[in-house]
């Protein structure tokens, strides 16, 4: 993941502090706890690495009365007016309920699906298994313009 935050020629000491925060349906490391906090350690020595690259799981299957189980709650919910946190109950009730928060949604998922089969068509390309022509023409592009993407 640092290769995507830095340039060739950085030095190590000014990696930037990371967080990678898995939100899980249910306790996927077993513990019984709300969240689990992750960091590197040297196994040799038993010290922490100190990387500042911290990995966090989140089990949003613990809905308690926690500032975090109530995070959780707000997670689960479908509709902004069922949500514990006025921040968040107003960006979700603004995604689904108003005009212009659903035409935003429904751009942002069309992009996604273009972006994906995009991918699939290079891939299928990379792979052989169709000719060049027929995946530009799916992907409405030119064949220099997909060729770009190979």
């Amino acid at each position: 993941m640092d290769a995507n935050i830095t340039e060739a020629g950085d030095k190590y000491d000014q990696l930037r502090e990371t967080y990678v925060i898995f939100i899980t349906r249910n306790d996927v490391l077993g513990s019984g706890l709300p969240i689990y906090h992750i960091d590197r350690t040297i196994e040799e020595t038993g010290e922490k690495f100190k990387d500042d690259a911290h990995i966090i799981y989140v089990n949003s299957s613990i809905q308690n009365e926690t500032k975090l189980g109530k995070l959780m709650q707000d997670f689960w919910c479908k509709r902004g007016e069922e949500m514990n946190y006025d921040v968040l109950a107003e960006r979700v009730s603004f995604f689904k309920e108003k005009k212009e928060g659903v035409n935003q949604m429904c751009e942002i998922l069309d992009e996604v699906k273009r972006e994906s089969k995009l991918e699939t068509l290079v891939d299928l390309v990379k792979d052989g298994a169709i000719p060049l022509d027929i995946a530009a023409k799916k992907a409405n592009m030119s064949e220099e313009e997909f060729k770009k993407y190979l």
